[in-house]
């Protein structure tokens, strides 16, 4: 493709129609040179904390080292979006991770709301089906434009005003799931590995922008859908940090050098003694993963 050079987040996203469909906010092209998302834009820090005055201290202490903040259930339920709007005055991206799974129509209208708030990704569940992934979608659209518009291409067109298009990601099976537990309890037949495949390219169809899912489906997820999906994937641990309560784990660099687009990192950073050190190991670790993908 020619000469290849690395991008930060901002500018990537500053370049809006510009963006790669083939590799989802990963990769940009301009002017026949490709720019690639640096290593640290690759990392999302979990903000899985009580309050907005923890949650934005550690975003000031790694802001330096990742590209993302995701913020979930346990701090979005106590604070709502005044941690989502803070967090964006600091001029960081937010991965908003609600995982949306209700009938089409209340989880399109939540995609709007998320979408006119600015988010950079937010999440639903894969196993909410077709039709409301579909939802997910034109909702998202409707919040950036205004207006439905079914022929847009949303992550490939213009963006109007000071919104963009989120990127949307379907939640496979999530990795504090075994293969027993899918099955005994959950109650779904097949391994992991086949279910979270299955729901990867039926989001695919639905038009969503990626997935979610651990590093051991990785693989299996590029082979069955290309790299016209993003993956973006928790239950990642270097061999310093505890393996807490993730059932399917892997280290940075592993991850990276199998084809992860996105690492989702949390506790191995936040509950640290020095979390910007513990960022800029996490960093190494996948510039060194990256590199050997190559």
């Amino acid at each position: 493709m020619g000469e290849k050079k690395e991008i930060s987040w901002s500018k990537a996203k500053k370049t809006g129609k510009n963006m790669l469909v083939t590799t989802v906010a990963v990769s940009v092209v301009k002017q026949g040179r490709q720019f690639v998302l640096k290593a640290k834009d690759r990392l999302i820090v979990a903000l899985d904390v009580d309050s907005s005055e923890e949650a934005l201290q550690i975003v000031r202490e790694v802001g330096d080292w990742c590209g993302l903040f995701k913020v979930g259930m346990q701090l979005h339920n106590r604070v709502g979006f005044a941690i989502t709007e803070q967090i964006q005055a600091l001029g960081y991206p937010v991965f908003l991770d609600l995982k949306f799974h209700d009938i089409p129509n209340t989880v399109g209208k939540a995609a709007t709301v998320v979408a006119q708030k600015g988010v950079a990704m937010f999440t639903i569940h894969a196993s909410g089906g077709q039709a409301m992934m579909r939802k997910a979608v034109s909702g998202a659209r409707d919040g950036v434009w205004g207006v439905p518009d079914p022929q847009a291409r949303p992550w490939a067109e213009p963006i109007r005003g000071n919104r963009e298009m989120p990127v949307i990601l379907a939640v496979t099976v999530l990795t504090s799931i075994s293969g027993a537990v899918l099955q005994d309890e959950v109650g779904m037949d097949g391994t992991v590995q086949e279910n979270v495949v299955r729901l990867a390219k039926l989001a695919k169809q639905a038009g969503v922008t990626g997935v979610v899912a651990s590093p051991m489906e990785i693989a299996p997820i590029r082979s069955a859908c290309g790299r016209g999906l993003a993956i973006v994937t928790p239950g990642v641990r270097p061999t310093w940090a505890s393996g807490d309560d993730q059932a399917r784990v892997m280290t940075p660099r592993e991850a990276m050098r199998i084809g992860a687009d996105y690492l989702v990192v949390g506790r191995p950073i936040t509950a640290a003694a020095n979390r910007a050190e513990a960022a800029q190991r996490i960093v190494e670790e996948m510039e060194a993963g990256l590199a050997e993908r190559e």
